[in-house]
């Protein structure tokens, strides 16, 4: 049996799965598990959807079971933070005052949200969704007759949204900008989803910001930047994360808009790893460093991690690929593209039933689908294949996606 001590700071989906890839991998020494939250690992993506909308047949979204880390003789640290890393003593601190050794430590920290400094944003009911008890929190308060105020029109935002309607309650949509999902879609995609949320009864605002958010100890309204009052039982807030980087800073680990680590998913410290939403990763498919917050990157980079971690050679290199779900209607997203202007399409977007694409010197460099995962999932293989399409063929529907796959 090994006498390694493999330690993983970072209790959530990243973390989970990275344990278990340790195990599988066949690394028969300790593994400590160390995380801020009272709860086993879990995924995030269900915070946003089925917990939101209380399906009756929903289960918890945990990666295991207590009983597996037991028998596998995972040590698990919950409910109690990391608080320093001294990379050259090779120890990790808990806030209990306890010291860790190590002699390999994996950093799956995730990310913390992004806050917004406005008067009224400590009253109760304001509410940040990146939690499982945040999740449990917003979910007991939506329902029939409840009006709720949503800050941000990006992909958490709207899941919320759709969430709260489906719960019956009245929505608001609050965005600054001048679009919805701005930053990760297309114009075309953006209006989909404007008109979808709209034609389900949710009130988008565009160009809209926030003034203040109103009440007395508890959340009544919002005054928005138009200086109108909205009623709101509750708002929740959604604009982003931040990587929780800290610990790698304050140990002096590079640290570039998340934890910089190569492809095999080391940092700038010796036997000091990271994967998942803290990091900036070098990627193949990209050709430079990036950091993404998917479920895709915080489970796969991490399985990636692990097996480095264990003596194998495992670069992560995968095309960057999200998902969200907002009522009827699955949206995918897959590579990085520099621009979505010029998209190639196949379908009509004002449908739902659409897949675009943008190319680069002949390459797919991204591709983006409504309500068709199975193209999306060819197009993912064919922009990994890193093989060459002409625009034409990309949009003549006569000939299936599984054929060009095949080219």
């Amino acid at each position: 049996m090994s006498s390694e001590r493999h330690v993983v700071i970072g209790a959530g989906h990243a973390g989970g799965r990275a344990v278990e890839a340790m195990r599988n991998a066949g690394f028969e020494g300790e593994i400590i598990l160390v995380g801020a939250e009272e709860h086993l690992p879990y995924e995030r993506p269900p915070l946003s959807k089925e917990i939101l909308q209380a399906k009756p047949d929903y289960t918890l979204p945990y990666i295991r079971p207590q009983e597996y880390f037991d028998e596998q003789k995972i040590e698990l640290r919950i409910g109690v933070a990391a608080t320093a890393i001294a990379p050259t003593e090779k120890t990790v601190t808990l806030a209990n005052g306890e010291a860790l050794s190590y002699d390999k430590l994996l950093l799956t920290t995730g990310g913390r949200v992004r806050t917004l400094p406005l008067p009224g944003s400590d009253l109760d009911h304001v509410h940040y969704l990146r939690t499982l008890d945040e999740g449990h929190a917003i979910e007991a308060a939506l329902g029939e007759g409840k009006n709720l105020v949503v800050i941000g029109g990006g992909f958490i935002g709207l899941e919320v949204a759709a969430s709260a309607r489906q719960r019956g309650g009245s929505v608001t949509v609050l965005e600054i900008a001048d679009r919805l999902m701005g930053r990760g879609v297309p114009h075309l995609i953006s209006q989909y989803f404007l008109d979808l949320h709209r034609g389900n009864g949710v009130d988008i605002r565009l160009g809209t910001g926030v003034e203040r958010i109103d009440g007395d100890g508890a959340v009544s309204g919002v005054t928005t930047s138009m200086g109108e009052h909205l009623d709101a039982d509750m708002v929740v807030i959604g604009v982003g994360i931040i990587p929780e980087t800290f610990l790698a800073e304050d140990a002096g680990l590079r640290v570039e808009n998340g934890i910089v680590v190569d492809e095999f998913c080391r940092t700038s410290a010796t036997d000091i790893y990271a994967a998942g939403d803290v990091t900036s990763h070098f990627s193949h498919f990209a050709g430079r460093h990036i950091r993404l917050e998917a479920w895709q990157c915080a489970q796969n980079m991490a399985i990636a991690a692990a097996k480095v971690m264990c003596g194998e050679e495992a670069a992560y290199s995968e095309v960057p690929w999200m998902w969200s779900d907002q009522f009827d209607t699955n949206l995918q997203v897959a590579g990085l593209p520099d621009s979505w202007d010029d998209i190639v399409g196949r379908g009509d977007a004002a449908s739902g039933n659409y897949i675009g694409f943008i190319l680069d010197g002949g390459k797919i460099a991204g591709a983006i689908a409504l309500n068709q995962p199975r193209d999306l999932r060819l197009a993912r293989r064919m922009m990994d294949a890193g093989k060459e399409y002409t625009a034409e063929d990309l949009a003549d529907e006569s000939i299936s996606m599984r054929e060009l796959s095949k080219r």
